[in-house]
């Protein structure tokens, strides 16, 4: 019986070695997870007019089937990465992405405007807890060498695809289904995505002695929101409001109550001793105007292609994709300018080529025609995108030791969508106050192209904030 027991189990033993899956195939998955969630930045743009109709949702409304993604989104990315280093990179992976792929489904499905934006809000948390680790996942299948460059640089070309995609794939959705399909499609990628992810991938972690910092995150991402909804409230209520003066107030105290966690905790989100570096401090600074003035962008274009030029949600998002390739190209192109030129003066190039076309797009018509009136200043609006992040995000890492480059980097993309939040809220209430609720073509292009002008001077500050505050040099690494 011994030798049958010992036997049997020498048969079984086999079956438990697992083979380790190609590296493709493991680049395949997190870089189809970086897609979901780079695409959904952008790509209910395009069916907000949709979304209005059906839902009756407002203007103040359609800001923020917008922000509440990207609130949470910001709020609770580095939250997230840390989540991967102490409970498993594959673990967060599945968890982010099965609670993103819900609340698609519970978005897709909405039938007011608040399940609505709850379910976007969930999904940015789903999205702040999956994004972090598809990176650490590509660098952990690929040893290092000319294959991780590879492997990095694909991830990176798939997320710039993404935002890219969204605006044609959206308009596509909407005109031959409905808007719920923007979030519905979703559902099938990411169960897909999750059945491969169960397969294939394998845990990894690295957090020894660290914990989580859950009352920073939802600090930041509470003060945030409440930030942004008072901005909101400024419309119909004026800044001297209760209902204006109470939530701004509310909103600082929080985010004074995060600056208060992070300064005594032993394991913040946001380390503040980074920013006594110069080098971080201006470049998360500089990072945080720009993602404030660029990000509200894509909202802004696509309403006034279609409720002031008539397009179709499809033409809207093909409308775009000329200045979405741009940004692909000023990403790619900035590097090569890095070596000549430097990081500072390439990301002041960029700014000042976004600058330009954020004031071409200011002087936006009624009669607008597509290439002056669209194609042209998009262009150079993404393309001084583009130009400007890849030097402002080395200047920031440069600053910090190889430990905490990686932190940074988390630091400089929350900055950017931060100030995108605020800075839509900001920007669409602007607009919605110049309009004064009128809904004719030239009141509605009277609102974006005030917008528009705000953009520029924000841009024209952080132009200015790039040329003294930047450091001139950067270290080797």
């Amino acid at each position: 019986m011994t030798v049958m027991l010992e036997a049997a189990d020498a048969t079984r033993r086999p079956s438990r070695v697992r083979s380790e899956p190609p590296a493709w195939l493991v680049v395949a998955l997190a870089c189809a997870g970086q897609f979901l969630v780079v695409l959904d930045v952008s790509v209910v743009n395009v069916a907000l007019p949709s979304i209005r109709a059906d839902l009756g949702m407002g203007e103040s409304g359609l800001q923020w089937v917008v922000n509440a993604y990207s609130i949470a989104f910001a709020g609770f990315m580095l939250l997230g990465g840390r989540a991967g280093d102490l409970y498993g990179r594959k673990r967060m992976f599945l968890v982010g992405l099965g609670l993103f792929t819900l609340a698609s489904l519970a978005g897709g499905l909405a039938q007011q405007g608040g399940e609505l934006l709850i379910a976007r809000a969930v999904q940015g948390l789903g999205a702040a807890v999956l994004a972090p680790a598809t990176l650490t996942i590509v660098t952990s299948a690929v040893p290092e060498g000319p294959a991780r460059a590879r492997a990095i640089a694909t991830w990176t070309a798939v997320g710039a695809g993404g935002g890219a995609a969204g605006g044609f794939f959206g308009g596509l959705l909407v005109d031959t289904l409905s808007w719920r399909w923007v979030l519905l499609i979703n559902v099938p990628v990411g169960a897909l995505v999750l059945l491969g992810s169960l397969l294939w991938l394998t845990e990894s972690r690295n957090g020894a002695g660290r914990r989580l910092d859950l009352p920073g995150a939802l600090l930041v991402t509470g003060g945030l929101a409440v930030l942004a909804y008072g901005i909101s409230q400024t419309e119909a209520e004026g800044w001297t409001a209760a209902a204006t003066l109470v939530p701004l107030a509310v909103g600082l105290a929080l985010v004074a109550g995060f600056l208060v966690v992070e300064s005594r905790t032993t394991a913040p989100l946001m380390p503040l001793g980074l920013l006594r570096v110069r080098a971080v401090a201006s470049a998360n600074a500089a990072m945080f105007l720009s993602g404030f003035a660029m990000f509200s962008m894509w909202f802004f274009m696509t309403l006034y292609a279609q409720n002031v030029l008539g397009y179709s949600p499809l033409a809207a998002g093909a409308s775009l994709m000329p200045s979405s390739l741009a940004i692909v190209v000023g990403s790619k192109l900035a590097p090569r300018l890095m070596r000549p030129l430097g990081a500072r003066w390439v990301a002041v190039l960029g700014a000042a080529v976004a600058v330009a076309g954020f004031a071409w797009q200011s002087t936006m018509t009624a009669d607008g025609r597509f290439v002056t009136a669209i194609m042209c200043p998009g262009i150079l609006m993404m393309l001084g995108a583009g130009l400007a992040t890849t030097p402002l995000a080395s200047l920031a890492t440069s600053g910090a030791a190889p430990g905490e480059a990686g932190l940074v980097s988390g630091l400089v993309n929350t900055s950017r969508t931060m100030g995108g939040s605020l800075g839509l809220a900001v920007l669409s209430t602007l607009a919605a106050a110049r309009t004064g609720g009128a809904g004719s073509p030239e009141a509605l292009t009277e609102g974006y192209a005030l917008a528009f002008r705000v953009g520029t001077g924000v841009l024209l500050a952080g132009l200015v904030l790039m040329l003294v505050w930047l450091p001139r040099r950067i270290s080797a690494t």
